[in-house]
């Protein structure tokens, strides 16, 4: 084993018990590792109902607009297909036996000694997706991956390396979700992201899970010289535990980034959610907007940019809405500079639906629930794209019944 190899293992071993900054701490004695799961050669081919379970989480069965597809049971990489030549799509372990290279693009982004949730994925070897836009390559449709939960009270440990090289165009779209049946488990999710020089990468994540599942997503993006990484996260089904806090690191000169947050917490739900842009070169640029509703369960909308290079300019929103008695929230936005000729700005505002803005519709032919509705699905539209219309309705519907206090 080589000495970095060591080293790595040695961080990781000494964390294994260190507790994250945030969020709820879970036990990883308590989830088993899984068994190997079966292969998935066709999609199209799944009961009705698992489906179903790809569609609320944006992944196509018929992969119709979609130029590749993986989907990774419990720990297992189950399907793997790809239509497109200027693309890479198969497991990150794969990857690292095909590319030797590749190692200088692994646990370069999050260190292994993060958390315990990071020191368990690196100990046990986690797999995942690989992605790789070539060169100058723009791919015509999105690329699709599923992270799903198929056993119960398991850890999935997932590690996933994308790579967008210099001037090409790449659209990933990402579901992670629980097999019916699946009700209590832990997802650790580690991702590394590169965008390089003239590159656009467009993430989209939508998480589905069940009441008991603790999610430990990891992120960290790395966005080059003229270089975009915009990013939407989406969840608004009951959920145990999520504490997510991405970092992208703007390291060349005029590097952009978005990021908006979608969340809904239900009675029983923790929802530890936020962004973090470190600007690291003169004219970079980034917007982190966080769009969250309390129907009884606890929100922490985090949103943070560090300031390190002039010309940078940042502007962080975060509003919540509280539709119950017994819901909270709570924005916390940080804002540093440490240089002269920046601009970061914040916004943050949580509260209940204005009085004067429902009766404002209700004037104009609407009823108290058409209103609250319309509303509700104003506050939560942040544009985002490339979703099928099959989770468009699914969105809509969670939106109206959470309006109406269904």
């Amino acid at each position: 084993m080589q000495t970095e190899e060591v080293n790595l293992k040695e961080l990781a071993e000494k964390a294994l018990r260190k507790s994250a900054q945030y969020g709820e701490d879970f036990e990883l004695e308590k989830f088993e590792v899984p068994k190997a799961a079966e292969p998935i050669k066709d999609l199209s081919k799944l009961d009705e109902e698992s489906r179903k379970t790809l569609l609320r989480v944006g992944v196509v069965p018929d992969e119709k607009g979609r130029v590749g597809s993986l989907v990774m049971m419990d720990n297992t990489i189950s399907h793997t297909s790809l239509r497109d030549e200027n693309l890479e799509l198969m497991s990150t372990q794969k990857a690292l036996e095909k590319h030797e290279w590749l190692k200088d693009y692994s646990w370069k982004l999050v260190p292994v000694d993060t958390d315990k949730y990071t020191a368990k994925s690196y100990l046990e070897n986690a797999d995942g997706y690989f992605v790789r836009a070539l060169p100058g390559k723009k791919a015509a449709f999105p690329i699709q991956t599923c992270l799903m939960l198929g056993s119960k009270k398991v850890s999935q440990t997932v590690h996933n390396i994308v790579i967008v090289e210099e001037g090409a165009e790449l659209d990933i779209i990402t579901g992670c979700t629980t097999k019916k049946g699946v009700e209590e488990g832990l997802h650790l999710g580690i991702s590394e992201m590169y965008v390089k020089k003239g590159a656009t990468l467009n993430f989209t994540m939508i998480h589905n899970w069940d009441k008991k599942i603790g999610v430990r997503p990891r992120t960290v993006i790395r966005v080059e010289e003229g270089g975009t990484f915009i990013s939407n996260y989406i969840c608004l089904k009951p959920v145990r535990s999520v504490q997510s806090y991405p970092t992208v690191r703007l390291e060349g000169k005029g590097a952009v980034t978005r990021l908006s947050t979608i969340a809904i917490a239900h009675t029983g739900s923790e929802l530890d959610l936020g962004s973090r842009a470190i600007f690291n070169a003169p004219g970079t640029r980034a917007e982190l907007i966080s769009r969250t509703i309390t129907t009884g369960g606890k929100i922490i909308a985090r949103g943070e940019m560090i300031g390190n290079a002039k010309g940078a300019k940042g502007h962080l929103e975060c509003r919540g809405l509280v539709l119950s008695e017994t819901g909270s929230q709570r924005a916390i936005p940080i804002l540093e500079a440490n240089v002269d000729d920046i601009e970061l700005t914040h916004e943050a505002a949580v509260g209940k639906i204005a009085r004067d803005q429902v009766e404002y519709l209700m004037a104009r032919g609407l009823s108290e629930d058409e209103a609250v509705g319309m509303i509700v699905r104003g506050f939560l539209d942040v544009g985002i794209r490339g979703i099928p219309e099959e989770l468009r309705g699914e969105i809509e519907d969670t939106i109206t019944k959470t309006a109406l206090g269904m």
